[in-house]
């Protein structure tokens, strides 16, 4: 049983086996029993305000009437709740269908499975899905998807009696045109009107307007015999007998009814020579209903007629999808075989929400979830986006494809140079040494190498570094001057093959007659030599 979405008040004194109802304060009359202010609640949760507004002296209340919203279609009924003996006992509540006496209300009935090929309706509205509950005294009325194709097996309006159902739900069972017309299945029965209307009741009845002709066509193998008709109506006799057509009349044992009229109600039954059956319930009435009013906006409605058979069609513009039924259909009870459906705008799921998206590191710049809007993604810094950067809201109310994802930004590990090392490197990538945005490394030439570039690089957004590597060029280092002489060219370091020359000074020379050169391997071709005074040599 479903709760009214209103705000009512309820009385939280059932017993568990008894249904939740919606309740709204009525009346109180007074006598001399004594009982506790009733626990109050909003839509089923204690509320405050709820509890300031009846909290009073209960000593002189002997019962308390209230509205309450009963059944998965919130059926209104007035209800009570009596003080006796210092408790209060109930609910109990009116049943219109029996002379208006105040009844309790007795245990729910579950509906928890529905039958494949099975249709379950319950006061005009078509159960989908299993899950329903139903209170005391509810009636389903079942019939197979398609009628003559399937026979019923069971009873078609089980019924909940204070918490079980009369009988179980019917099951379909499939007949001859299914199961390639063994011996051992009813019967199928098509149904062919070439004139006229009708309609599929909830029940399995088949209802016409009075002057429709139509058609039962028995499918049974004629090489293996001939079924039979039988009927319950009060009329006569009925054209019976194989089909003239050559495609037909190996397989098709018709009955015909012309211009039907009231006295063919009745149940007409095709039997095969096993005696194995199936059965169509044939209700002929001049039912009329009442004019299909459309309030909503966008809708748009194509009606044949009024009288028992007719449809009427909905339609709704692009970007809008029908909710409820898109064809109605004129029953037997006079009235449309659904409500009035609406035009509701197609919307794709929200994406915005805390639910919306999954991937942590994605974030939205564009949302619009209407049929034609856009969802524009990027990713947080330090992550590139993978996939398309945004999606479209389709007519199916489904995302145009899935949402991208976000990969970290990663560099490739630094090309070593040569003679070269790293001295620092932070937070490496976590994918086989790869670097994450925002890392540093440094380098370091060995010996006597010296470095020739930047010596720190960093991993940026684009994926590559900020430099390229450097290198590592082999240089001799300043050697020093010798003592009273002085050298030249004087720098910090020497390329291979840069010579050195010796210059003493006044009274003082080298015994060195070669200058000194930087050899390819970062050496010096000597040590440095000495200034010797010319008194010595």
């Amino acid at each position: 049983m479903r709760l009214a979405t209103r705000t009512f008040i309820v009385f939280v004194v059932l017993k568990s086996s008894l249904p939740p109802i919606s309740t709204k304060f009525a009346q109180e009359e007074l006598s001399f029993d004594s009982c506790t202010p009733p626990q109050l609640a909003l839509n089923g949760s204690e509320t405050e305000v709820g509890e300031n507004r009846i909290r009073k002296d209960y000593t002189h209340v002997r019962e308390v009437k209230f509205s309450g919203s009963i059944g998965p279609l919130g059926e209104q009924r007035l209800c009570k709740i009596k003080c006796i003996a210092g408790q209060w006992v109930g609910p109990l509540c009116i049943d219109q269908q029996d002379n208006g006496r105040f009844q309790p209300l007795f245990r729910n009935c579950k509906l928890e499975y529905i039958n494949p090929h099975l249709i379950v309706n319950f006061r005009n509205v078509t159960l989908h899905s299993p899950g329903w509950t139903f209170p005391h005294g509810a009636k389903l009325h079942t019939r197979c998807t398609e009628l003559g194709l399937y026979k019923l097996l069971g009873t078609a309006t089980p019924q909940c009696q204070n918490g079980a159902w009369s009988s179980r739900l019917p099951s379909c069972v499939p007949t001859t045109l299914l199961t390639n017309f063994t011996e051992d299945s009813p019967p199928t029965i098509l149904i062919k009107i070439p004139s006229g209307s009708a309609s599929v009741e909830p029940g399995g009845e088949l209802a016409v307007y009075p002057g429709t002709t139509l058609h039962f066509e028995c499918l049974f193998s004629r090489r293996i015999g001939s079924p039979d008709w039988t009927w319950t109506s009060p009329l006569g006799q009925y054209l019976t007998g194989w089909a003239i057509a050559a495609e037909e009349r190996d397989t098709k044992y018709r009955l015909s009814i012309y211009y039907a009229k009231s006295q063919d109600s009745g149940t007409f039954t095709c039997a095969t020579p096993r005696g194995i059956t199936n059965s169509i319930t044939l209700h002929v009435a001049a039912i009329h209903c009442e004019p299909v009013s459309v309030s909503g906006m966008h809708i748009s409605v194509s009606v044949g007629g009024t009288r028992l058979g007719n449809t009427a069609k909905f339609q709704c513009p692009v970007g809008f999808k029908i909710s409820g039924e898109p064809t109605l259909t004129c029953q037997a009870s006079g009235k449309w075989s659904a409500p009035v459906p609406k035009c509701e705008l197609v919307k794709c799921p929200p994406l915005d929400s805390a639910e919306g998206l999954e991937e942590p590191h994605l974030q939205i710049e564009e949302h619009n979830n209407s049929y034609g809007g856009r969802s524009i993604f990027s990713c947080a810094w330090g992550y590139k986006l993978l996939g398309p950067p945004g999606i479209e809201c389709e007519l199916s109310g489904n995302w145009s494809g899935p949402l991208p994802k976000c990969v970290p930004i990663q560099c490739q590990p630094p090309v070593l140079p040569l003679n070269g090392h790293l001295i620092q490197s932070e937070a490496p990538g976590m994918d086989g040494g790869r670097y994450a945005v925002g890392s540093l490394v440094q380098f370091a030439c060995t010996g006597a190498h010296h470095l020739e570039g930047e010596a720190s690089i960093i991993c940026t957004e684009t994926g590559f570094w900020s430099h390229p590597p450097p290198f590592c060029r082999p240089r001799c280092s300043y050697i020093g001057e010798p003592e009273n002489g002085l050298i030249s060219p004087t720098k910090f370091a020497y390329d291979p093959g840069d010579e050195l020359k010796i210059i003493c000074n006044t009274g003082f020379e080298t015994t060195v007659e070669s200058n000194l050169k930087c050899l390819p391997d970062g050496k010096w071709s000597s040590g440095l030599p000495a200034c010797t005074n010319i008194t010595y040599i």
